[in-house]
């Protein structure tokens, strides 16, 4: 395997560590050293968003069941989200960054890459600069952040997962010093390889990265197709060509989750829905961008993946509307074929501030009702937290199409 010229230090991977449960840890310090789940209630048939460390030290990750979370720890303590308050403190995080660079690519609110190649005159090299993130960021939001500093976004993201909480990785430059990190790592480290490709390929006698790595690219190819094989070789041997792709505002805001075991119950996917487009609603909201258009996304069994779109006719920010959406895309435009799904998501595209929309001559007064209420929510939530509004609960008992014509995807 032929390596790319050896670039040096740029990039950077900045994590914040359990961000949702620190943050309420922040606003309420009675919470801190205790196990906290930050989610829907067990009793909402909600999932988990973050949980503590203490909590983790159970089994509880992100993603799992509400009621299998309170099963695992149940002493944790429960808190809804507040998607406004997390957001005001990304922003936050977001200013220690551009202190630094321009070149910022979030992936959520808690994590983002950097590349700060055209600052290293200003500032020192690519590990100061890491260094001096992570300890602004502490000083100036309370925030734990996990730093990874390398050649490239797979290696720097790799870096800032190997020592969390509040670690500091460095990758140098060179193939020997990739292959040193990278060699006794778990083959599911690797960017693409979920619980199902990772028991393709352990059965294959593939466990380590190294074992890829040093494994034959025809016979991979055979065996697991040849872009699968080219795509796992190339992150085998730390290479990794994606520049840092930064711009004004994000071109989607989504959220998706990878099941630990494939779902064949519609009802459970559409509670997976329900629960994201809440939390893409309120993220919109607190970020102060509408959408025109929601994307969903499935991945089956097989690694078969689908994605369909809808648009509206008029921009929203409400969850509902996106919910709506999305739910009947699932029913209508997915063909299952008797497979179950492994990955499940959903994006609001086609985004625009807020501010930008012209009110329409003809606004629905249901749509406006919804806003004010949704509004209402966010300020709820932000106050109370734990327990304030369940989504699922307020369209218990609405017809089963809730969407106005407006909403409904063209």
């Amino acid at each position: 395997m032929k390596r790319e010229t050896v670039k040096p230090l740029s990039i950077l991977h900045v994590d914040l560590d359990q961000f949702y449960a620190a943050v309420e840890i922040l606003d309420f310090p009675e919470l801190r050293g205790k196990p906290l789940i930050v989610g829907g209630r067990p009793d909402s048939r909600g999932v988990v968003s973050t949980a503590s460390y203490e909590a983790r030290a159970f089994g509880v990750h992100s993603a799992m069941p509400s009621a299998q979370a309170a099963r695992l720890c149940p002493q944790a303590l429960w808190r809804a989200p507040r998607m406004d308050r997390y957001a005001e403190k990304s922003r936050e995080v977001r200013a220690v960054y551009e202190r630094f660079t321009d070149q910022i690519e979030p992936l959520s609110l808690d994590e983002a890459f950097l590349d700060v190649a055209g600052s290293l005159q200003l500032f020192g090299s690519a590990e100061t600069i890491g260094q001096r993130i992570k300890n602004e960021i502490l000083r100036d939001t309370g925030l734990v952040a996990s730093v990874g500093v390398a050649e490239n976004k797979f290696l720097a993201k790799v870096a800032s997962d190997l020592k969390k909480p509040n670690g500091f990785v460095v990758i140098p430059p060179g193939a020997e010093n990739a292959k040193a990190v990278l060699f006794p790592l778990a083959v599911s480290r690797l960017w693409g390889v979920g619980p199902k490709t990772c028991e393709r390929l352990n059965a294959l006698g593939i466990f380590k990265i190294a074992d890829l790595a040093t494994a034959d690219s025809d016979w991979l190819a055979r065996r697991i197709g040849e872009e699968s094989a080219r795509h796992l070789l190339l992150l085998s041997h730390g290479i990794d060509a994606r520049s840092v792709e930064s711009g004004g505002m994000a071109k989607s805001i989504g959220r998706e989750n990878t099941f630990a075991r494939d779902v064949y119950s519609l009802d459970e996917m559409e509670r997976e829905l329900l629960a994201f487009a809440d939390e893409v609603g309120a993220r919109l909201r607190a970020a102060g961008i509408k959408c025109k258009g929601v994307t969903l996304k499935v991945k089956f069994g097989d690694f078969k993946r689908v994605s369909r779109a809808a648009l509206f006719d008029e921009p929203t920010d409400l969850g509902e509307t996106l919910y709506s959406a999305a739910r009947e895309m699932l029913r209508t435009r997915v063909d299952f074929g008797g497979k179950g799904v492994r990955l499940l998501g959903i994006a609001a595209t086609h985004l625009a501030a807020a501010s930008a929309e012209v009110p329409s001559l003809f606004a629905d007064p249901s749509s406006e009702r919804k806003e004010r209420a949704a509004q209402t929510i966010d300020k709820l939530r932000a106050k109370f937290g734990d327990g304030a509004v369940t989504f699922g609960r307020l369209l218990e008992g609405r017809q089963e199409n809730t969407g106005t014509p407006s909403d409904r995807p063209k």
